[in-house]
């Protein structure tokens, strides 16, 4: 069987990105290893914390900026993160300040809304 173990998202500033993932999502702090200029920076579910990693991945190089750059302004999410109550979900974020792009659209049994991780990525979260 195969399984998903690491998965990553582009960032500008890793500090920022640590801050809003944990403090503001409420994922937790997994690894934090010093790589050079940047760090090995991984945040978990609080509620799987041996599940899959999110890489707070800096965009050093030419082509993650295009990358990221090119989602950003598509309006396409740099990752899907699973909600229990999606509605619940985006009262609890936006009183901590986040700014969503969209608001609850139902696509059949799943209903999400995209918001910015003010890393320069779209990220949507996922109810169903």
């Amino acid at each position: 069987m195969i399984r998903i173990k690491l998965t990553n998202v582009f960032v500008d500033d890793q500090a920022k990105a640590l801050a809003f993932y944990t403090d503001v999502l409420g994922f937790e702090r997994k690894s934090d290893m010093p790589e050079g200029d940047f760090r090995g920076l991984t945040v978990v579910s609080p509620a799987d914390r041996g599940g899959v990693e999110l890489l707070l991945e800096p965009n050093d190089n030419p082509v993650a900026q295009a990358y990221q750059k090119g989602l950003f302004e598509s309006g396409l999410p740099a990752a899907v993160f699973e909600v229990d109550d999606v509605h619940a979900a985006i009262a609890r974020l936006t009183a901590r300040g986040v700014t969503f792009r969209t608001e609850p659209s139902a696509m059949g049994p799943v209903t999400i809304a995209d918001l910015e991780d003010t890393c320069g990525n779209v990220v949507q979260i996922a109810q169903g």
